[in-house]
């Protein structure tokens, strides 16, 4: 099914937001998803329809020794300059900060040279909030009814979706941007020189530690903290963030982003270590979006991950609309 924003009913001569009008048996395409986040969080002009609020940074990405072996990527091979974006999850531009059931985003932009580019977006949770585009829209439309019973039968149909939240109330607050967990939360292919893959899902771990907020210091700080901090921090010293290979097992599902693969005694590789140097304007982000199959040589995304193949598309139906007049 094409990803058309929106269907004309001429019997009543009107546009109808397809979040509203989707037939359940049909499947949504990427504007279906991005209207439904509008549905949620609002329309807000040249904004992004998800991770809305957020700080655009610059740095750069020095690989690992062991690097090399795993991905031929022109990344692992050699430091490279990164954009990058820190960010609230969600499409409101006001998200507070000290909500504790809301992902933190991190994506990067590795400059690989001559115009290429790779780009890895992760979040603050292991887990995405939806197995499949259906799932996601589902819950989005009901999100947007504001029927808690609705809701609730999402997720009744769909308990693999309270996975994040789950996950995410039994944690702190984040203190800082640069002070937490991030995960891809999709299964990855590495291809070294030889030809050797290696089944993985991308790490990020803040160099200093994770640092984490009681509820109390939490509500004290108030919901518009993380960018302040984050660049009071940079004005100090650079923010090390250390990207390391989650090593896929026999049986770990790759077409699941609300799967958990478990990391107790499972093998990790040092990938290498972000530097971000300091805070950018939004004007270097902007003119461009973060895309999960942007991806280098030597590095694949799932063919069987339905979640994986809608991102990107859904975040060009973003990006257009955010530049339109």
């Amino acid at each position: 099914m094409s990803g058309v924003a929106r269907v004309s009913f001429c019997a009543i001569g009107a546009l109808i937001l397809i979040g509203t009008a989707l037939s359940a048996k049909a499947e949504p395409g990427a504007a279906h998803l991005v209207d439904a986040l509008n549905s949620v969080f609002g329309e807000h002009p040249h904004t992004r329809a998800g991770h809305a609020k957020g700080v655009c940074v610059t740095g750069n990405f020095t690989p690992s020794a062991e690097a090399p072996s795993l991905s031929k990527a022109p990344h692992f091979a050699k430091t490279v300059p990164v954009i990058g974006r820190f960010s609230m999850g969600g499409g409101n531009p006001e998200a507070p900060d000290n909500a504790k059931g809301n992902v933190r985003g991190l994506a990067l932009r590795f400059e690989l040279g001559e115009g290429a580019t790779a780009d890895l977006a992760m979040i603050s949770a292991p887990v995405f909030g939806a197995k499949t585009p259906q799932a996601f829209f589902d819950l989005l439309t009901a999100r947007a009814s504001g029927d808690a019973d609705s809701v609730e039968a999402v997720f009744a149909a769909n308990p693999e979706s309270r996975n994040q939240g789950v996950w995410l109330n039994a944690r702190p607050v984040p203190a800082s941007y640069a002070g937490v967990n991030y995960w891809g939360v999709h299964a990855f292919t590495l291809t070294n020189a030889a030809g050797k893959e290696t089944l993985v899902k991308f790490k990020a771990l803040p160099a200093a530690g994770e640092e984490g907020l009681t509820d109390e210091e939490a509500e004290a700080k108030g919901t518009n903290f993380l960018i302040g901090e984050l660049k009071e921090r940079l004005g100090q010293a650079p923010a090390k963030i250390d990207l390391v290979a989650i090593i896929g097992e026999d049986g770990d599902p790759t077409d699941d982003p609300t799967a958990f693969w478990d990391e107790d005694d499972r093998k990790n590789a040092a990938l290498g270590t972000v530097s971000i140097e300091a805070a950018a304007p939004d004007a270097i982000c902007d003119p461009f979006s973060f895309l999960p199959s942007n991806l280098a040589e030597g590095i694949t995304g799932p063919t069987n991950d339905p979640l994986f193949q809608i991102r990107s598309p859904a975040y060009l139906v973003s990006f257009t609309r955010r530049l339109a007049p």
